[in-house]
C-alpha cells in the first residue's frame, strides 16, 4: 500500500485507531490548508469586496470535486453541516398528504428516524418498517434478500423509502441503484433518501448518489475532513417539487432581498454563513485519497483490511462477527460473550486502541479504512484475545 495518506495523520502516531466510521483523523496538510484560508480571509478582508473572489471561488472548488466523486452535476449538490441535516433539511420540504407512508429500513440511525417520526406526527403521515438488520450472508443473497422484502413492504401509500447506503451497524452495502429502479415503476414513484454517512470515503458512491432523490453526506468520517461540513445531492425532480424549509440569504436567488426567490438549484437548501476554512480542509483530505487509488481501488485497500479482521476475530473464542461472510467494505462488527460493550471500548482505551459500541443491535464496530495496516489488526486481535 502506499503510505502517503498514513503519514499525513498524526493521530496515529500514538494510537490503534478504528473508529473512521465515527470520525476520521485530520491530515496535517488538510489542517495546513484551513489555517492558509483563515489567514488569506484576515488579510483580504474578511468582509471587503477582496475577499468574495477568494469565497466563491473556494466554495466552488469543492463542489466541484464532490460532484465528480458524487457523480452529479455540481448544481444539484447543497452544502450543510452534517448527514442530518442534509437528509432533513429537502425531507421536511417535500409536498405531503395526510396518510402518506414513510417507509425506514430497521438499520435506520436514530437522527434520521426521530426526524421522521416528527415529520410524520406534523403531517399526519404513517411511518413504516422493512427489516434488513438480519441480513448476514454474502452481497448477491443481500442484495436479492433487500428487493424482495422491498417489494412486500411497499404498499399504494408509499411515498418515501429511506435507506442508507453503508449499513452503520452491520456493514452490510445496500443496492441503492436497484431500488430506485425499483421505485421508478411504483406508481407512486416514492422518494429514495439514502443515509450516506459512512459511503462517502469508503465506497464507491457515483451510482448510488445519481439515482438517489436525496444523498446526504458527511465529510468528517471516512473522508478525514473537518467536522462541521457536510454535503446533499438531490435529484432533478426533488428541486422540482421540495421547498426550503430553513431560510438563510444563500437560499435566495439573490441575497439582497427577500422577494428575488429560491435558487433553483441545490443552493435554495443551503442556509446562511459557513466557515470558509472548512471548505478547503476537506478539499484537501478529497485531493489525498484520491492520490490512493479509483473509488475501487481504495474499496479493495479497504475491504481486504477488513477481510483480513474479520477472519481473526471469528477465529477467536466467545466472539461472533456480525456478517457470516467478509464484510464488503470497512466495518467489522462483533459481539463477545460475557463483556458490555462499553465496558471493552474503555478497557481497549486503555490501551490506546479505540474502537466503538453501538446499541441497536448491541455490539462492537471496528473500522479499517486506507491507511489500517496489518499491524493495526494484529493488535486489536491480541488484545481481544488475551483479556
Amino acid at each position: 500500500m502506499t503510505s502517503g495518506f498514513r503519514d499525513q495523520l498524526p493521530a496515529l502516531a500514538n494510537k490503534t485507531y478504528f473508529n473512521y466510521g465515527g470520525q476520521g483523523p485530520l491530515p496535517t496538510t488538510s489542517l495546513e490548508a484551513m489555517v492558509a484560508a483563515w489567514g488569506q480571509l484576515q488579510e483580504l478582508g474578511p468582509f471587503t469586496g477582496d475577499v468574495w473572489p477568494f469565497v466563491e471561488s473556494t466554495v466552488a472548488g469543492l463542489r466541484r470535486r464532490l460532484g465528480r466523486w458524487l457523480g452529479v452535476p455540481p448544481q444539484r449538490l447543497a452544502f450543510t453541516e452534517n448527514v442530518t441535516s442534509g437528509c432533513v433539511l429537502p425531507l421536511w420540504g417535500l409536498p405531503w398528504q395526510p396518510g402518506d407512508v414513510l417507509l425506514l429500513s430497521d438499520c435506520e440511525h436514530p437522527g434520521v428516524v426521530a426526524a421522521c417520526q416528527e415529520l410524520a406526527r406534523r403531517q399526519q403521515l404513517t411511518i413504516e418498517r422493512f427489516k434488513v438488520a438480519d441480513l448476514r450472508q454474502d452481497p448477491a443473497a443481500t442484495d436479492a434478500a433487500v428487493l424482495q422484502r422491498l417489494e412486500n413492504a411497499l404498499g399504494p401509500r408509499t411515498r418515501l423509502v429511506v435507506l442508507s447506503h453503508l449499513l452503520w451497524n452491520t456493514g452490510q452495502v445496500m443496492p441503492i441503484a436497484a431500488v430506485a429502479s425499483r421505485l421508478d415503476q411504483h406508481p407512486q414513484r416514492p422518494w429514495l433518501l439514502v443515509d450516506a454517512a459512512q459511503s462517502l470515503g469508503s465506497i464507491p458512491v457515483a451510482e448510488a448518489a445519481h439515482a438517489s432523490d436525496i444523498y446526504a453526506c458527511t465529510g468528517h468520517k471516512w473522508c478525514c475532513g473537518p467536522e462541521g461540513l457536510g454535503v446533499v445531492a438531490l435529484s432533478e425532480r426533488l428541486l422540482a417539487e421540495a421547498q426550503p424549509t430553513l431560510i438563510g440569504w444563500r437560499s435566495l436567488s439573490h441575497e439582497g432581498s427577500a422577494t428575488s426567490g429560491f435558487h433553483t438549484d441545490g443552493r435554495r437548501f443551503e442556509v446562511a454563513t459557513s466557515c470558509i476554512p472548512l471548505f478547503a480542509g476537506l478539499d484537501r483530505s478529497l485531493e489525498l485519497l484520491e492520490a490512493e487509488g479509483s473509488p475501487e481501488q481504495r474499496l479493495q485497500r479497504i475491504s481486504l483490511q477488513a477481510r483480513r479482521l474479520w477472519e481473526s476475530l471469528a477465529a477467536l473464542p466467545n466472539l461472533k462477527t456480525a456478517l457470516q461472510t467478509p464484510p464488503p467494505a470497512g466495518i467489522v462488527s462483533f459481539t463477545l460473550e460475557g463483556e458490555q460493550p462499553g465496558d471493552v471500548v474503555r478497557r481497549l482505551g486503555e490501551q490506546s486502541l479505540w474502537i466503538r459500541s453501538l446499541e441497536e443491535p448491541a455490539c462492537l464496530r471496528a473500522c479499517t479504512h486506507v491507511c489500517t495496516v496489518e499491524q493495526d489488526s494484529d493488535r486489536l486481535v491480541a488484545a481481544l484475545r488475551d483479556r
